[in-house]
């Protein structure tokens, strides 16, 4: 139980600090809009350093694809559009349950606009209970806890994928007049007749939270990442062969990619050789005169409401994986925030694409008050709140009772925290 009392006597400690802190980030602020500025100046000319000395910088920034200080109108959507997201929760395993296993639970989201279609609101359900579900991730010296997570990521690409494609399959249906044996020798009456005209294409959406950079696959071993990454890139190709622009949705984002293009600036050597100048300096170094401001305090400063900034690619060194499959970003302001959007390079790469695509998201953020709606629908099917783990336990004992199994409970430190006595 949090004793406030004992509580409120660190307030005050804390408000000092956050005062200071909030000064420090106005200066910081200040010279970034400097630097921001000096770079839109001489952006080609950095743009090539970073590029040439790219194998001798030690920080990951990212390269702007267009000029620094864009800020576009974000089109209006059109009136006929879809989105689709899928979200995953879980639970985790545990010792004193009924029964070692986790379940993964994906929710799974299709909003149809202006189609007089039914919404699909629902999840897909999955329990590993096996061993090698359960503990192959033990020789490469990760927790069951965390491999967990990881395989839900997997799962919800892999679920998107599938749900994206059945949805513009169907979308995109025509359906040609049945001709039967004794119809064929009437063709020539009716060949005059024009072709029933293809549905035409109804602009669509996938949405996924958070990052398309997956960087917990720098600190996993080869074969641990073997069985994580494939699936998603596999999943993310049939979408880009379909032409369903993917989309990942980052609000509140900490991410320093474009702040530290202008580390490039910041650098008082002659060429931004991190290696030579600055070794075993990773926190110390003369560049460092931003940190820790964040990207989206700089484009707080830039953008206006339902406006987008700059293009730029990401060079994290993970994305060295990912092939073909490069992941591009922007900030757009969408009313409440700065959200960082990011997209793989299909989508980048058509512009018309691109720019529908946002118009959609922005429109999610609106009706979701602030946050994609579709994303939110996403996450409310898949959580597993406290009644839904007790039913899911509940259907497990039955059924190994049912099973013949004796002795069958949690154990009774578990069933000791569950209430109590005092």
């Amino acid at each position: 139980m949090l004793d406030l009392t004992k509580l409120t006597r660190q307030m005050q400690g804390l408000s000092q600090h956050l005062t200071q802190e909030a000064a420090a980030s106005r200066q910081r602020l200040e010279l970034a809009q400097q630097h921001f500025l000096n770079a839109c100046d001489r952006q080609e000319e950095f743009i090539q350093k970073q590029e040439k000395w790219r194998d001798r910088i030690l920080f990951a920034s990212a390269t702007p694809v267009e000029p620094l200080n864009t800020c576009i109108e974000i089109p209006v959507p059109p009136k006929v559009h879809t989105v689709i997201a899928t979200d995953g929760s879980q639970i985790a395993p545990n010792h004193h349950e009924i029964a070692y296993c986790y379940l993964l639970n994906i929710g799974r989201v299709v909003l149809h606009y202006g189609q007089n279609k039914h919404p699909l609101l629902d999840s897909l359900p999955e329990i590993f209970y096996r061993p090698e579900d359960l503990y192959i991730s033990r020789q490469w010296g990760i927790k069951t806890e965390e491999w967990m997570s990881y395989c839900r990521t997997a799962s919800e690409a892999t679920v998107l994928a599938e749900l994206a494609c059945s949805v513009v399959s169907k979308n995109t249906e025509t359906s040609p007049p049945h001709t039967s044996r004794r119809d064929e020798s009437r063709l020539y009456i009716t060949s005059h007749t024009p072709h029933t005209p293809p549905t035409p294409k109804i602009p669509t959406l996938a949405m996924v939270d958070g990052s398309l950079i997956y960087w917990f696959l720098e600190q996993l071993p080869f074969d641990a990442r073997d069985r994580i990454l494939p699936p998603i890139l596999q999943a993310w190709r049939q979408m880009r062969d379909a032409q369903i622009p993917l989309m990942g949705y980052l609000s509140a984002s900490r991410n320093i990619e474009a702040m530290n293009f202008l580390r490039l600036l910041a650098c008082p050597h002659p060429v931004p050789d991190c290696m030579s100048f600055c070794p075993n300096q990773l926190e110390k170094v003369p560049c460092k005169v931003f940190e820790p401001l964040r990207d989206t305090t700089l484009w707080t400063t830039q953008l206006q409401p339902g406006q987008r900034g700059p293009l730029w690619r990401s060079n994290a060194r993970i994305l060295d994986l990912y092939e073909d499959l490069q992941i591009y970003f922007c900030y757009v302001h969408v009313g409440a925030e700065i959200a960082r959007i990011e997209i793989p390079a299909w989508v980048a790469e058509n512009t018309s694409l691109f720019e529908e695509s946002l118009g959609l998201m922005l429109a999610q953020v609106q009706k979701g008050y602030g946050s994609p709606l579709a994303i939110a629908e996403a996450h409310n099917q898949a959580v597993v709140r406290g009644g839904d783990k007790a039913r899911f336990f509940a259907l497990l004992e039955r059924q190994m009772i049912k099973a013949g199994l004796r002795n069958v409970g949690t154990s009774y430190k578990e069933a000791r925290k569950r209430g109590s006595i005092a």
